[in-house]
């Protein structure tokens, strides 16, 4: 049987990530704030997201290369530690013209955009197993 296989946001959010760089914009991630594992200061979050511009004049340490992300910014003059699961980025775009990746919904183990849903299962047969030997036409060696 098939691996599952991994989540395509991680990817999808650092390739959105380096384009932006590379086009000298200023990337946002909109995050979905009540999912779990999300540390962000609340007193920023407005229905439930935030926007959080990750561009190198706005974040220290930075890591986007593993889930979650993490960095350090200021918020309101005082540092704070953001922690980001992959699974709770909506979106990743640039400041400056909107472009970049819609996610939609968190990313749940019941709706991960990656895992197949499972094959139905064949029906159990009933009663006892019939066997029969089977002759092949070519005699032995």
């Amino acid at each position: 049987m098939a691996q599952p296989s991994k989540s395509r946001r991680p990817y999808l959010i650092r390739a959105i990530y380096q384009w932006t760089l590379d086009n000298g914009f200023t990337p946002y991630l909109l995050v979905a704030a009540d999912q779990p594992g999300v540390t962000v200061p609340l007193q920023f979050v407005k229905d439930g997201r935030i926007a959080l511009d990750i561009g190198g004049m706005a974040v220290r340490d930075l890591n986007i290369d593993h889930d979650p992300i993490f960095f350090s910014a200021r918020f309101g003059g005082r540092a704070q530690d953001i922690i980001v699961p992959c699974s709770a980025v909506l979106a990743i775009y640039a400041r400056e013209n909107g472009e970049g990746v819609v996610f939609g919904e968190p990313e749940t183990p019941s709706t991960t955009e990656d895992t197949p849903p499972p094959p139905p299962e064949a029906p159990k047969p009933s009663g006892r197993p019939k066997l029969r030997i089977v002759k092949s036409g070519e005699p032995d060696a």
